[in-house]
């Protein structure tokens, strides 16, 4: 019988549904490699939706199987899910090394952990928090293996680091140009998205800097703003806001430029060739944001939390107009030599070697 993945994700207002949208995409590479999948959740109401077996951003129901878990971020597995299961994927932001102690004796791989906690585990998939740019070469040869500099151990878990590993949607890679795309001399057309929750509030910051820029006549171009807690004000000219966009990734190529946080969007984003401003909703996505940032492959505006709103301004403007067309074409080429879509791929592939499958 093929294999089966569990796939352990946590959703809430704190997290959005960025987990479950990499989640989705893993299950497709898992799926196509010839393995079964099922999706292990925890979280709000969203959550439990998800765990009923509807699809989060199509309403329509998964093609795996799937459980609600409950609230509790560390609930543990069911025990008849875990009997069937050969390795588990824990990618819920935070977790202990108790709760992955509890999934023995499955194989155990996390995704993301900047704590000591993934030692336990037998894999850890670290696309941003260690840095996103590892060269290939020099090869060094362990007990009878290659390894690449992007591979380390922590404890007895082996480490797998940088953008190889960061995974986006199927979408992603079928719209993605097989030309590096043309910057114009302004940005026309802005899409302006903070996540499906937008707890920080983000949206509103972002709508009153470009309001300021519009009235001052510093930027003239349209925004479509994706507020989920709606906006205090009226919109001005050329800005629409709506609370929801379906097909979001396939919507991604109408823009000529994303401004967003450090998710899933972001590194669609990259894949497609669309240049992102972006800011951080928390200090663990601005250290994400500003690796990135040095690898060239967005513009980083800071926290957005506690950016000053003057400086944010003065940066944006310069970015959104004909000074910044240098920056934004460069920030083109690097993004998308950092996100090349396969992620999700070579995920399922080291999945698969870890169980020997």
């Amino acid at each position: 019988m093929p294999p089966l993945l569990i796939l352990r994700i946590h959703a809430d207002l704190r997290l959005g549904l960025g987990h479950v949208a990499r989640a989705l995409a893993l299950q497709e590479a898992w799926h196509a490699q010839g393995g079964r999948c099922a999706i292990a959740i925890s979280g709000d109401d969203r959550a439990r939706r998800v765990g009923g077996g509807t699809h989060p951003f199509l309403g329509e129901p998964l093609s795996c199987e799937a459980r609600y878990l409950g609230e509790d971020l560390h609930a543990p597995l069911p025990a008849d899910l875990k009997s069937r299961a050969a390795v588990v994927l824990v990618d819920q932001w935070d977790t202990t090394a108790a709760s992955l102690e509890a999934l023995r004796p499955l194989k155990v791989a996390v995704m993301e952990d900047d704590t000591d906690a993934h030692e336990v585990a037998d894999l850890l998939f670290q696309p941003f928090l260690e840095g996103v740019a590892w060269p290939d070469h020099p090869v060094r040869v362990v007990d009878g293996r290659k390894v690449r500099p992007f591979e380390t151990r922590h404890g007895a878990c082996r480490v797998l680091r940088g953008s190889p590993f960061i995974v986006v949607a199927r979408a992603a890679l079928d719209l993605r140009p097989k030309r590096m795309p043309l910057q114009p001399l302004a940005i026309h057309k802005l899409l302006v998205t903070f996540g499906g929750s937008d707890g920080p509030n983000l949206a509103q910051r972002a709508f009153d800097l470009l309001a300021g820029l519009a009235a001052e006549d510093r930027w003239r171009g349209t925004c479509t703003l994706l507020a989920p807690n709606g906006i205090q004000g009226t919109p001005f000219p050329g800005c629409t806001v709506v609370r929801d966009l379906p097909g979001l990734t396939r919507r991604l190529p109408e823009f000529d430029a994303l401004w967003c946080a450090a998710g899933v969007t972001l590194s669609e984003a990259l894949c497609l060739g669309i240049p992102a401003v972006a800011w951080g909703q928390n200090d663990r996505q601005h250290a994400i944001l500003g690796d990135l940032a040095q690898a060239n492959g967005c513009f980083n505006l800071g926290l957005g939390t506690e950016v000053d709103p003057a400086v944010a301004a003065e940066a944006l403007a310069g970015w959104l107009g004909p000074e910044g067309q240098d920056g934004r074409q460069e920030q083109v080429r690097d993004g998308m030599a950092l996100v090349d879509g396969l992620g999700a791929s070579r995920v399922a592939q080291e999945l698969w070697r870890l169980i020997g499958a």
